[in-house]
């Protein structure tokens, strides 16, 4: 989950990058079937399914323990409503809370503890009312971040083994598909299905490696490296605030997350 008030869930939109990749990646795949003269039906088969993608969950589901698993299909959503950063409004608000302590000391922000949703922002803030030095604020702070992220990227590492796996065991199901080629060489009706599963898949294994489960990893990892760098700012500017920084030096500090200069 990440940060409320600094990342809102954005219903309704869509990752558009997300959406036009899947469908050019199939879509493109189906239409050079055709052009070669091949059939859409001719990529659909079974056998093959069961095998690529059943084999696939199997070796996965042996890999990694439940929570892994679970936190992975909760990420999986990431990949099409992402949450959108609001990085500005959350500086404001660190500057605002450094400004409170100008006015009113450490204990001003006392009463605002309550009304943060996300805990990680409520034990930065008590960190700081309990009168913490930055270093200890920072120090338990990144320790918390860090073991979020490392939970989401051996997450994101799930789907990252599933492509390792998928193109492996499409490998498999095409040996097994020739060992059936060749057990019924005398009855050339089935001499057809068999090589149909064995090239499909592999075409099933290859492509649903390097079409969805890789990709997915990395968009993945690009999403949690977000939300990493929201959190590390936060860290930065609580820190800055019990270094008693000047609440115009704080923001200019915090700017440099903003990435406003990346054009030029």
């Amino acid at each position: 989950m990440l940060v409320p008030g600094l990342n809102m869930m954005a219903i309704g939109l869509m990752d558009i990058l997300s959406i036009i990749g899947i469908l050019v990646s199939v879509s493109t795949l189906l239409l050079g079937n055709l052009i070669g003269g091949g059939d859409i039906g001719s990529l659909v088969n079974g056998s093959a399914l069961i095998i690529v993608f059943g084999g696939t969950l199997g070796a996965t589901l042996l890999q990694f323990p439940p929570v892994v698993f679970i936190r992975s299909l909760e990420m999986l959503f990431w990949i099409f409503k992402p949450r959108k950063m609001d990085l500005e409004a959350q500086i404001s608000r660190i500057v605002g809370w450094s400004l409170q302590v100008r006015r009113n000391g450490l204990l001003g922000l006392e009463k605002l503890i309550d009304r943060e949703k996300d805990p990680f922002v409520q034990k930065g803030l008590q960190l700081l009312v309990d009168g913490n030095g930055p270093d200890i604020i920072s120090d338990i702070l990144e320790l918390e971040m860090n073991a979020k992220e490392n939970r989401d990227y051996q997450a994101a590492r799930l789907y990252e083994a599933m492509g390792g796996y998928a193109p492996t065991i499409g490998i498999l199901g095409a040996v097994m598909g020739l060992i059936h080629v060749m057990e019924n060489l005398s009855d050339p009706t089935l001499l057809g299905k068999g090589i149909a599963t064995a090239f499909v898949a592999t075409i099933y294994g290859v492509a649903s490696a390097n079409l969805i489960f890789l990709p997915i990893a990395n968009k993945l990892k690009t999403h949690i490296f977000a939300d990493n760098q929201a959190r590390e700012m936060i860290v930065v500017g609580i820190a800055a605030i019990a270094m008693n920084e000047n609440p115009r030096n704080i923001e200019f500090k915090l700017d440099g997350y903003l990435h406003k200069n990346d054009k030029k």
